[in-house]
């Protein structure tokens, strides 16, 4: 089981690279921002494997870290979601706005990837809503993922952006935001409301 390798890369195609490990080409399949990641020329890469065997071919997935690896095998625990429609996922919304996505029920943010319709996207929303508190780019103390609740006392703006700080966003991405979202609901809402709105924009 290849679980990394280190050489030369070369090759780089749409969704796949090269990666020559001591004179032998291993023909890894990845994400975009993998791709884009890798260093060029003859500079060594480190790429972090997954190899999935099958009946009929061994492939080997990369990725440039642990994060986007661990999101791969969240993924692809999804019915209908096999290796390929996970690495274009991935290759469409950075950690992230895939939380934000799957925590506000943004099916439209999912379909942008290639290979992923209405049906899909409301499958992966309904099986990795509670998985998500804990990945890469998400939870926080005092977060909750499904039926947000934060335990800042400094009001509901306050509160919001807290949990929207440890969804990954910057403080400074996300005030606009809370702020036009607040504006729309004539300064009312409740904080999930609220938080659920501001998601949906930033997904966008």
């Amino acid at each position: 089981m290849i679980a990394q390798l280190t050489g030369l890369v070369g090759q780089v195609e749409a969704d796949r690279c090269v990666i020559d490990v001591g004179g032998v080409g291993y023909l890894v399949l990845a994400s975009t921002r993998t791709l884009s990641a890798l260093p060029q020329g003859a500079e060594v890469a480190r790429v972090l494997i997954e190899t999935v065997v099958r009946e009929d071919a061994i492939l080997l997935y990369g990725f440039i870290d642990a994060a986007e690896r661990s999101w791969f095998r969240l993924l692809t625990t999804v019915q209908g979601v096999g290796a390929k429609v996970a690495l274009a996922i991935l290759s469409t919304l950075p950690a992230s706005e895939l939380i934000a996505a799957i925590a506000s029920g943004d099916k439209s943010g999912l379909t942008r990837a290639a290979g992923v319709g209405a049906r899909l996207a409301q499958r992966i929303v309904t099986e990795l809503r509670d998985k998500c508190d804990g990945m890469p780019g998400g939870g926080a103390p005092g977060v909750v993922m499904a039926g947000v609740k934060v335990t800042g006392n400094g009001g509901v703006m306050s509160d919001a952006l807290l949990a929207l700080s440890g969804l990954g966003f910057r403080r400074a991405e996300a005030q606009p935001v809370v702020a036009r979202v607040m504006d729309r609901l004539d300064g009312g809402g409740d904080l999930d409301v609220i938080i659920r709105e501001s998601l949906k924009e930033l997904a966008r």
